[in-house]
Order: structure tokens, then sequence, then C-alpha cells
């Protein structure tokens, strides 16, 4: 008869007694490595994760700074990784592409693991419609940039070009059509992190951005 004083589970086994059968079984359950309960997820990563993937290449793309470049591609890899994915840029035809982690060993794809290929997900970079209104805010903000330059100097020049980067790849926008929120952004957050000003420039960037206004007018397309 069993000794009543040792707890046991509704099987009658005591905590001792199911420690003894299980040492060096498996477990009874395994789950992936992420997911609900533990499973690995199958599906593409949200639109939003993708467009943002998008939006950090083209800036990388476009940094005048490696160090900046590389800090954007930085965080797009690491945003994928959160969905367990790999970007890369497919340089044959400009296209950025989202791939399943576990496709890939030694970082070639494994093509012998690929089930199903409407996981991954392909953006194209030079799109005509999103590259020919890019080039169109992209001059007019350039020719902006000149004119500060000729009006004030290298230093706010340089300030207004990073202005430009900003709303150029974050908003489509021109920088004389930034709203006071995008300026703030520009100033407290994109422009500490990126901009790579020396001490002059730093010192006179607020007033930079205001000078937009003071030559926008005279550029066409506002």
């Amino acid at each position: 008869m069993p000794d009543e004083r040792i707890p046991r589970d509704d099987r009658g086994e005591s905590t001792a007694e199911q420690t003894e059968r299980s040492d060096g079984d498996p477990p009874a359950e395994t789950g992936g490595d992420r997911g609900t309960g533990g499973e690995r997820s199958t599906a593409s990563p949200p639109e939003g994760v993708v467009g943002e993937a998008e939006r950090l290449t083209r800036l990388a793309r476009e940094a005048a700074v490696e160090e900046a470049a590389a800090a954007y591609r930085e965080r797009r890899d690491g945003l994928v990784s959160d969905h367990d994915f790999i970007a890369r840029v497919r340089d044959e035809d400009d296209t950025l592409v989202l791939h399943p982690d576990e496709w890939v060993e030694d970082g070639v794809v494994q093509f012998e693991r690929i089930e199903d290929t409407d996981r991954a997900v392909e953006v194209s970079l030079s799109g005509p419609d999103h590259g020919a209104e890019w080039e169109t805010v992209e001059a007019a903000n350039q020719a902006i940039v000149d004119a500060v330059e000729s009006a004030h100097g290298p230093d706010h020049a340089a300030n207004v070009r990073a202005f430009a980067d900003f709303m150029s790849n974050h908003y489509l926008k021109r920088v004389d059509d930034a709203t006071e929120a995008e300026r703030e952004e520009f100033l407290t957050e994109y422009y500490r992190r990126n901009a790579w000003p020396s001490e002059a420039q730093e010192s006179i960037v607020a007033e930079s951005v205001d000078l937009v206004d003071d030559v926008g007018d005279d550029v066409p397309g506002s």
C-alpha cells in the first residue's frame, strides 16, 4: 500500500518517481524557436515591417557617410530578424528581398529547404512611379540647398542638405513643405544620429531649417 504521506499526482506517481522516470527522456512536447506557444512563425513579415525595411534600405543607399549607411542596414536587419527573416538587395534587378532565415546556411540559400516561395517578399527599389516622384522632390530640395549656400554659406547649406535627405527619404516631401512636427523630428532625432555635423554646423542648425522658407518660394514646384 502506498504511503499516503508522500504527495502523488493523479496517476499515483510521487515527485521522486516522476523525476526518476523522466531523467534522460525528451519532453513530451516541443515547440519551435519563436511565435505563439514557442512555435516558429510560417508567415511573411507584416506589411508595416516590409515598408520600414524598404525605407531603411533606401536611406542606407542615399546616406552620404558609410557609418550612417551601416546603421540603417543594421536597423533593417534587426527589424526583419525579429520575424525570423533575412534582408538582402538583389543587385541584378535592384530588388529588396526578404526571405526566411531558415532557408539560409552559412550565407547561402539552401533550395531544398524552401517549401513555400510565397513567404518571400520582394520590393523593387527602382520602380518608375516612386523613382520619378523621388527625383522630382530631390531636385527641388537640391535647388533649395544651392540657394541657401549662395545666400548664407556652406555650413547652413550642409544642414539643409541633411534636412533634405530626411524629408526626401522619410516623407518624400520638399523641405519647405515640412510640418512643425517633421522639423522637430529632424532636429531632435534624425540630425543627432545621422547628420555627422561639425560644431559650427550643429550650433546653427535650427536657423538653417528656418532658412528654407526664405528661399523655397523661388524654387519651382512648391
